[in-house]
């Protein structure tokens, strides 16, 4: 990690609005921008692809290590490519959540995933999406964003999402597999989500994106990190 690179953290549970905020932060600041996430989205999609069972600890750390994946920039934003195949939406459908999910949990696929995170802490800056950013990854960060939204707002956003990309969904299982997967993450063994002790508590739920993203700009500019 390079330590002379800013970085701002931004974790929570899923349906929070991590990814939004954290993308249109970057794009305002000028700064590269990191979807965890994706990481270990890309994780469980590849174990899944060669076979190896999710809940093998090992196997899938193997996955992890030897990821064959690219971030293509072109005029459509990130695309991104696993093994040759483009997997930017693919990634993202529900079920491939829920086994990242899954995978997170293990944490020598934590481990596998470490170094190549920080590696994308350089100049001018970092922000950092995901569910350990200011805990683990970037524990030295100089400022760390937690940020959460009530159960029943974040599956009201999940459902819009999945509405727009022509899905048909129940309310109910969305929340469902929100609330478990919240769950699991909180209760994990390995890197739990959990606010970091020099974090701000950010509840969303009544926020809209635009206020989200002027709020955290405003605390970097606080602290001179633009």
């Amino acid at each position: 990690m390079n330590t002379e690179a800013p970085v701002i953290t931004l974790d929570g549970p899923g349906g929070a609005g991590k990814g939004t905020v954290s993308m249109l932060l970057a794009g305002r600041l000028g700064w590269h921008f990191l979807d965890s996430g994706a990481l270990y989205r890309l994780t469980a999609l590849a174990a899944a692809n060669h076979g190896v069972e999710l809940s093998r600890d090992s196997a899938v750390a193997v996955i992890a290590e030897h990821l064959d994946v690219r971030f293509d920039q072109n005029a459509n934003g990130t695309q991104i490519v696993l093994e040759n195949e483009r997997v930017t939406e693919t990634i993202r459908e529900e079920q491939v959540g829920i086994n990242a999910s899954i995978v997170a949990a293990h944490h020598r696929v934590r481990d596998a995933l470490l170094k190549r995170q920080r590696a994308f802490a350089v100049r001018p800056g970092l922000v950092a999406d995901g569910r350990d950013m200011g805990t683990v990854v970037f524990d030295q960060a100089p400022l760390k964003i937690f940020m959460t939204a009530t159960a029943d707002e974040r599956a009201q956003r999940r459902v819009r999402q999945l509405q727009v990309k022509g899905a048909v969904v129940e309310f109910d299982r969305v929340l469902a597999d929100i609330v478990e997967r919240d769950e699991r993450d909180q209760n994990r063994a390995t890197a739990p989500l959990r606010p970091a002790d020099d974090a701000i508590f950010l509840d969303t739920t009544t926020m809209s994106i635009v206020e989200v993203v002027d709020y955290i700009e405003n605390e970097a500019r606080v602290r001179n990190l633009v």
